[in-house]
């Protein structure tokens, strides 16, 4: 049995700077052991703890795929003590992850149905390994249409902008990429609010139509309003969700909402779940 709390040691391969600001950036790692990989299985939408002696750790989506091989890839938001530092380090550099951590999305329950993502910020990380697997030839034919509504304040705060646009020059893929606002006179894309384009882009057949939505707090307050109003089940409607979660393992305790911890029964809940939360979550 694999040990949950020791972390499997990681070397950075990349570094990619995402973000105009600098506080996003992509960190490629390769395992220092090929054995450690293959027992490092994952879904798109289950998350890790990136470990860094005597810093600390933190839980963060997956952003790589499991049908890309040799690496896995985090987008982190420089933030604390532990984020600043990682954005410190330099590649060649070796830490620790453990993992993988919590339940994917159900891919299984969603075979056959249209997919609806709906991301903002720098959340858009588990979509991203959501959307490279679904495109692979191997699973493209096994769902049915895939829209995809990603957005963020401005242009320069988009992440995966090269991955971005060539989604949206696919034909088996609906891009709908949006800003808050911009002055860029050469921007063809939405401008406008996540929830608004939602709404205008959404599938109209919600009942064949899983909703898969992944943001920051007041994006999804706003959001579910909209699929709400489309007509989208409670079931229906997929939420990844970070509540304090710290050990990532369900030990701590730190991320309980009622009976449920989010980093062992979650991240990702229907809202059909979270409806039996309690209220202030």
């Amino acid at each position: 049995m694999i040990n949950p709390y020791l972390p499997f040691p990681i070397r950075i391969e990349d570094i990619i700077v995402e973000s105009e600001d600098r506080s996003l950036k992509t960190f490629k790692f390769v395992f220092l052991n090929p054995e450690d990989e293959e027992k490092f299985s994952y879904k798109a939408g289950q998350f890790a703890e990136i470990s860094i002696p005597g810093q600390g750790e933190i839980p963060i989506g997956i952003a790589s795929s499991p049908v890309e091989k040799g690496f896995i890839a985090f987008t982190v938001n420089r933030a604390g003590k532990v984020t600043s530092h990682l954005h410190n380090m330099k590649v060649g550099d070796v830490l620790g992850v453990r993992g993988p951590l919590g339940n994917p999305y159900p891919w299984d329950t969603m075979k056959g149905k249209n997919l609806l993502f709906i991301g903002g910020g720098f959340a858009f990380t588990t979509l991203r390994s959501s959307v490279v697997y679904l495109l692979h030839p191997d699973n493209r034919d096994k769902y049915g249409t895939i829209d995809v509504v990603y957005g963020s304040r401005s242009p320069g705060m988009l992440l995966y902008l090269d991955e971005l646009q060539k989604w949206e020059a696919r034909d088996d893929i609906n891009m709908h990429i949006t800003v808050d606002g911009t002055d860029d006179p050469n921007w063809k894309y939405n401008v406008g609010f996540v929830p608004p384009i939602a709404e205008e882009k959404a599938p109209k057949s919600a009942g064949d139509t899983y909703a898969i939505v992944c943001g920051p707090p007041i994006m999804i307050k706003f959001t579910l309003p909209v699929l709400e109003k489309l007509g989208y089940d409670h079931d229906h409607i997929i939420l990844s969700l970070e509540n304090r979660m710290k050990c990532g393992i369900g030990m701590c305790g730190r991320c309980g909402i009622g009976e449920q911890l989010v980093c062992k029964d979650g991240p990702v809940f229907t809202l059909a779940e979270v409806n039996n939360t309690p209220k202030e979550f």
